[in-house]
Protein backbone atom coordinates (compact mmCIF):
# COMPACT_ATOMS: atom_id res chain seq x y z
CA UNK A 1 0.00 0.00 0.00
CA UNK A 2 1.05 3.85 -0.09
CA UNK A 3 1.45 6.56 2.67
CA UNK A 4 -1.81 8.13 2.09
CA UNK A 5 -0.30 11.21 4.62
CA UNK A 6 2.87 11.62 2.14
CA UNK A 7 0.28 11.23 -0.93
CA UNK A 8 -1.87 14.08 0.56
CA UNK A 9 1.03 16.24 1.58
CA UNK A 10 3.30 15.90 -1.38
CA UNK A 11 0.29 16.04 -4.14
CA UNK A 12 0.42 18.57 -7.13
CA UNK A 13 -3.45 19.68 -6.71
CA UNK A 14 -4.21 20.97 -3.38
CA UNK A 15 -1.39 19.61 -1.23
CA UNK A 16 -2.38 19.21 2.51
CA UNK A 17 0.54 19.29 4.51
CA UNK A 18 0.46 17.95 8.09
CA UNK A 19 -0.69 20.34 11.28
CA UNK A 20 -2.51 22.85 8.43
CA UNK A 21 -6.01 22.79 9.09
CA UNK A 22 -8.65 22.86 6.33
CA UNK A 23 -12.12 23.09 6.09
CA UNK A 24 -13.84 19.69 5.59
CA UNK A 25 -17.70 19.01 5.52
CA UNK A 26 -18.42 15.60 7.29
CA UNK A 27 -21.44 13.21 7.19
CA UNK A 28 -20.68 11.46 11.38
CA UNK A 29 -22.01 8.93 12.36
CA UNK A 30 -22.94 8.71 16.07
CA UNK A 31 -20.91 7.68 19.03
CA UNK A 32 -22.90 4.03 19.13
CA UNK A 33 -22.69 4.00 14.98
CA UNK A 34 -18.70 4.63 15.33
CA UNK A 35 -17.94 2.21 17.82
CA UNK A 36 -20.32 -0.41 16.17
CA UNK A 37 -18.36 0.21 13.09
CA UNK A 38 -14.50 0.21 14.31
CA UNK A 39 -15.49 -3.18 17.01
CA UNK A 40 -14.75 -5.57 14.32
CA UNK A 41 -11.01 -4.36 12.85
CA UNK A 42 -9.78 -3.86 16.51
CA UNK A 43 -7.49 -6.41 15.89
CA UNK A 44 -5.65 -4.65 12.95
CA UNK A 45 -4.43 -1.84 15.25
CA UNK A 46 -1.14 -4.26 15.33
CA UNK A 47 -0.86 -4.52 11.66
CA UNK A 48 2.30 -3.35 10.05
CA UNK A 49 1.95 -0.14 8.18
CA UNK A 50 -1.46 1.09 9.15
CA UNK A 51 -2.60 3.80 11.72
CA UNK A 52 -6.47 2.42 12.58
CA UNK A 53 -8.79 4.97 12.83
CA UNK A 54 -10.09 5.75 16.48
CA UNK A 55 -14.50 5.56 16.80
CA UNK A 56 -14.14 9.02 17.59
CA UNK A 57 -12.81 9.99 14.64
CA UNK A 58 -14.87 8.24 12.24
CA UNK A 59 -15.90 10.24 9.43
CA UNK A 60 -17.65 10.16 5.71
CA UNK A 61 -16.12 13.03 3.37
CA UNK A 62 -17.91 14.79 1.61
CA UNK A 63 -15.98 17.67 0.38
CA UNK A 64 -12.73 18.83 1.35
CA UNK A 65 -12.11 22.77 1.05
CA UNK A 66 -9.09 25.13 1.23
CA UNK A 67 -6.67 26.02 4.01
CA UNK A 68 -8.78 27.65 7.09
CA UNK A 69 -6.08 30.41 6.93
CA UNK A 70 -7.43 31.67 3.69
CA UNK A 71 -11.01 31.80 4.89
CA UNK A 72 -12.48 34.25 6.40
CA UNK A 73 -14.93 34.41 9.25
CA UNK A 74 -17.74 35.54 7.13
CA UNK A 75 -16.85 33.10 3.88
CA UNK A 76 -17.17 30.29 6.43
CA UNK A 77 -20.55 31.11 7.40
CA UNK A 78 -21.66 32.13 4.06
CA UNK A 79 -20.88 28.51 3.02
CA UNK A 80 -22.70 27.18 6.40
CA UNK A 81 -26.11 29.41 5.68
CA UNK A 82 -26.23 28.52 1.62
CA UNK A 83 -25.58 24.85 2.85
CA UNK A 84 -28.56 25.34 5.17
CA UNK A 85 -31.01 26.51 2.94
CA UNK A 86 -29.76 24.06 0.53
CA UNK A 87 -30.48 20.93 2.51
CA UNK A 88 -33.64 21.93 3.67
CA UNK A 89 -34.90 20.77 0.35
CA UNK A 90 -33.30 17.32 0.63
CA UNK A 91 -34.45 14.12 2.36
CA UNK A 92 -32.22 12.78 5.36
CA UNK A 93 -31.09 9.23 4.00
CA UNK A 94 -29.27 5.79 5.56
CA UNK A 95 -26.03 4.84 3.76
CA UNK A 96 -25.18 1.58 4.26
CA UNK A 97 -21.33 0.71 4.84
CA UNK A 98 -20.16 -2.09 3.45
CA UNK A 99 -17.29 -4.42 5.14
CA UNK A 100 -13.59 -2.70 4.77
CA UNK A 101 -11.59 -3.68 1.55
CA UNK A 102 -7.86 -2.72 1.30
CA UNK A 103 -7.33 0.21 -1.76
CA UNK A 104 -4.18 1.58 -2.36
CA UNK A 105 -3.92 3.93 0.43
CA UNK A 106 -6.83 2.46 3.41
CA UNK A 107 -8.91 0.09 4.30
CA UNK A 108 -12.04 1.38 2.61
CA UNK A 109 -16.13 0.91 3.79
CA UNK A 110 -17.60 1.69 0.56
CA UNK A 111 -21.19 3.08 1.15
CA UNK A 112 -24.65 3.12 -0.72
CA UNK A 113 -26.78 4.26 -2.48
CA UNK A 114 -24.23 6.68 -3.88
CA UNK A 115 -26.99 9.09 -5.65
CA UNK A 116 -28.07 10.92 -2.74
CA UNK A 117 -24.49 11.32 -1.33
CA UNK A 118 -23.42 12.49 -4.42
CA UNK A 119 -26.19 15.15 -4.12
CA UNK A 120 -25.07 16.52 -0.58
CA UNK A 121 -21.28 16.78 -2.74
CA UNK A 122 -22.77 18.57 -5.17
CA UNK A 123 -24.46 21.27 -2.66
CA UNK A 124 -21.47 21.24 -0.41
CA UNK A 125 -19.52 22.22 -3.88
CA UNK A 126 -22.03 24.63 -5.22
CA UNK A 127 -21.81 26.53 -1.44
CA UNK A 128 -18.33 26.92 -1.29
CA UNK A 129 -17.82 28.11 -5.56
CA UNK A 130 -20.52 30.56 -4.48
CA UNK A 131 -18.28 32.22 -1.50
CA UNK A 132 -14.69 31.37 -2.58
CA UNK A 133 -15.00 31.38 -6.55
CA UNK A 134 -12.03 29.18 -7.90
CA UNK A 135 -9.36 30.16 -5.91
CA UNK A 136 -8.62 26.74 -4.35
CA UNK A 137 -9.38 23.29 -5.93
CA UNK A 138 -12.44 21.77 -4.26
CA UNK A 139 -11.54 17.57 -3.57
CA UNK A 140 -12.86 15.21 -4.77
CA UNK A 141 -13.21 16.04 -8.01
CA UNK A 142 -15.61 12.56 -8.46
CA UNK A 143 -17.76 11.36 -5.48
CA UNK A 144 -18.53 7.93 -3.94
CA UNK A 145 -19.33 7.65 -0.29
CA UNK A 146 -16.99 5.75 2.23
CA UNK A 147 -15.58 5.65 5.62
CA UNK A 148 -11.60 4.36 6.16
CA UNK A 149 -10.85 1.91 9.08
CA UNK A 150 -7.26 2.41 8.53
CA UNK A 151 -5.09 4.69 6.71
CA UNK A 152 -1.33 3.23 5.21
CA UNK A 153 1.30 5.90 6.34
CA UNK A 154 4.72 5.67 7.08
CA UNK A 155 5.94 2.36 7.04
CA UNK A 156 3.07 1.70 4.31
CA UNK A 157 5.29 -0.73 2.43
CA UNK A 158 4.83 -3.24 5.37
CA UNK A 159 0.93 -3.60 4.47
CA UNK A 160 0.82 -6.68 2.60
CA UNK A 161 -2.35 -6.93 0.99
CA UNK A 162 -2.85 -10.34 0.39
CA UNK A 163 -2.33 -10.73 4.46
CA UNK A 164 -4.86 -7.85 5.29
CA UNK A 165 -7.54 -10.09 2.90
CA UNK A 166 -7.04 -13.02 4.54
CA UNK A 167 -7.20 -12.00 7.96
CA UNK A 168 -10.28 -9.81 6.44
CA UNK A 169 -11.84 -13.18 5.27
CA UNK A 170 -11.85 -14.57 9.14
CA UNK A 171 -13.22 -11.75 10.69
CA UNK A 172 -16.45 -10.90 10.14
CA UNK A 173 -18.13 -7.67 9.67
CA UNK A 174 -21.90 -6.66 8.63
CA UNK A 175 -23.09 -4.05 6.79
CA UNK A 176 -23.26 -0.92 9.15
CA UNK A 177 -25.95 1.75 8.66
CA UNK A 178 -25.35 5.30 9.33
CA UNK A 179 -28.43 7.85 9.20
CA UNK A 180 -27.32 10.87 7.13
CA UNK A 181 -29.39 13.60 8.61
CA UNK A 182 -27.06 16.32 8.86
CA UNK A 183 -23.41 17.86 7.61
CA UNK A 184 -20.85 19.00 9.87
CA UNK A 185 -18.42 21.94 8.62
CA UNK A 186 -14.96 20.98 10.41
CA UNK A 187 -11.54 22.53 10.54
CA UNK A 188 -9.54 19.61 9.97
CA UNK A 189 -5.58 18.84 9.93
CA UNK A 190 -3.56 15.51 10.21
CA UNK A 191 -0.20 14.41 12.14
CA UNK A 192 1.44 12.03 9.48
CA UNK A 193 -0.59 9.39 11.30
CA UNK A 194 -4.07 10.86 12.61
CA UNK A 195 -6.93 13.24 11.16
CA UNK A 196 -8.03 15.19 14.35
CA UNK A 197 -10.61 17.86 13.47
CA UNK A 198 -12.37 20.93 15.46
CA UNK A 199 -16.36 21.35 14.73
CA UNK A 200 -17.62 24.53 12.87
CA UNK A 201 -21.04 24.01 12.51
CA UNK A 202 -23.85 21.18 11.93
CA UNK A 203 -26.49 21.56 9.55
CA UNK A 204 -29.26 19.15 9.45
CA UNK A 205 -30.76 17.60 6.46
CA UNK A 206 -34.08 17.99 5.59
CA UNK A 207 -36.55 20.82 7.05
CA UNK A 208 -36.07 23.00 9.70
CA UNK A 209 -38.11 21.40 12.51
CA UNK A 210 -36.49 17.96 11.51
CA UNK A 211 -33.20 17.55 14.50
CA UNK A 212 -30.28 15.54 13.37
CA UNK A 213 -29.28 12.55 15.00
CA UNK A 214 -26.84 12.97 17.90
CA UNK A 215 -23.22 13.78 16.61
Amino acid sequence: MDDFFQRVGTRATAPWPAGRRDLHIHILPTPSEAETLTAPYRGLAESPGLHTVPAEWIHVTVLHGEPMEQLTKEEVTGIGDRLTAALAAVEPFDLVLNPATPGTVALECAGHPGEPARRLWELAREAVRAETGDRWPLLPSAYYPHVSIAYAGAEAEQADRTALKIWLSDHVADPMTVRADALQLVAQWHDGAYIRWEQLRVIPIGPSDQQPGEC
